[in-house]
C-alpha cells in the first residue's frame, strides 16, 4: 500500500562550504555560528595536500567544480564558501567564483581573502596586522593580494609551518599572545589567516586587550557569506565585525 503524504513548507536558508581535507576547524567554527542565526550548513570536503605551498595549493583548482557539484540540489543553498585563506590568494579570487560557479551558475561565493576585503572596507580599516601561520612565499602573496586592493600590512609576523596539520595544533594562546603583540604596531586592526588556526575563539579577548578590530579567517568569511546572501550578520559575542553591520 502507497502511503499518502504532503510537502513540507520551504526550510530555512542553508549556507554551503567547501572545506579542505586537512582542515579540523571550520565546521566547529562556523556550524554553530550559522545554526544559531537559524540557518542549515552543508559540507563538502575537498581533496588537499598537507603541506601549505603555493604548488600544493594551485592544484585545488583541479577539484573544485567537481566538489562543488556534490552539494544536494534544490536545497535553497544562498551563498557557498571556500575555506582556504592561501588557496584563494593563490588561484585567485575570481578563479575561486568561476570554478564554483561552473557547478552552480549565478550562486554567490565567498571565500577568506574577500570576506576579509569586505570586512576592511566595512571597518574603514586601511592599515592592517597580519598573523599568518604560513611559511614565507605564502605569506608575501597574502601581502601583496591585500595591497592590490589599498590594504597594507603594516605589522606582521608568523608561525612559519608548512604542515596544515601542524597548524591546526597551535595553542590558542599563542594565536592570543601573537595577535596582542602584532596589535601593538601602527596599525587599525589585526587578522589572523587561516582557516585551521584556532583564532575564532579568542577574538573578544583580542578585541579588549588591544582596542582595535581582531578578525580572522573562519570570522570574516561566515559574515561575508552572510552579507552577500542579504542574511543576518549581528550577532554578539563574535567580534566587532559582527555588531558593526
Amino acid at each position: 500500500m502507497a502511503l499518502p503524504f504532503n510537502f513540507a513548507p520551504d526550510r530555512s536558508p542553508a549556507l554551503g562550504l567547501i572545506i579542505l581535507q586537512t582542515d579540523t576547524l571550520l565546521e566547529t567554527d562556523l556550524g554553530p555560528l550559522f545554526h544559531e542565526l537559524g540557518y542549515r550548513t552543508y559540507h563538502n570536503r575537498i581533496p588537499a595536500s598537507p603541506e601549505v605551498r603555493p604548488e600544493t595549493l594551485s592544484t585545488m583548482g583541479e577539484q573544485m567544480t567537481r566538489i562543488a557539484a556534490m552539494f544536494p540540489a534544490d536545497n535553497g543553498i544562498a551563498v557557498i564558501g571556500y575555506g582556504c585563506t592561501s588557496g584563494t590568494t593563490i588561484l585567485g579570487e575570481t578563479r575561486v567564483a568561476e570554478l564554483v560557479q561552473a557547478a552552480h551558475p549565478g550562486m554567490p561565493v565567498s571565500n577568506p581573502l574577500s570576506g576579509l576585503k569586505a570586512a576592511c572596507r566595512a571597518l574603514a580599516i586601511t592599515r592592517l596586522g597580519l598573523l599568518t601561520p604560513y611559511v614565507a612565499n605564502v605569506s608575501d602573496a597574502m601581502i601583496a593580494a591585500l595591497k592590490d586592493d589599498d590594504i597594507h600590512v603594516t605589522a606582521y609576523a608568523s608561525f612559519e609551518q608548512a604542515e596544515d596539520q601542524i597548524v591546526g595544533k597551535i595553542d590558542p594562546r599563542s594565536v592570543f599572545d601573537a595577535l596582542i603583540e602584532i596589535g601593538k604596531g601602527d596599525c587599525e586592526a589585526v587578522f589572523a589567516s587561516c582557516t585551521n588556526l584556532r583564532a575564532f575563539e579568542v577574538i573578544e579577548e583580542a578585541e579588549a586587550a588591544i582596542g582595535k578590530p581582531v578578525l580572522c579567517s573562519n570570522q570574516v568569511m561566515a559574515w561575508h557569506m552572510l552579507q552577500i546572501a542579504g542574511l543576518n550578520t549581528t550577532l554578539p559575542g563574535r567580534g566587532r565585525i559582527f555588531a558593526n553591520t
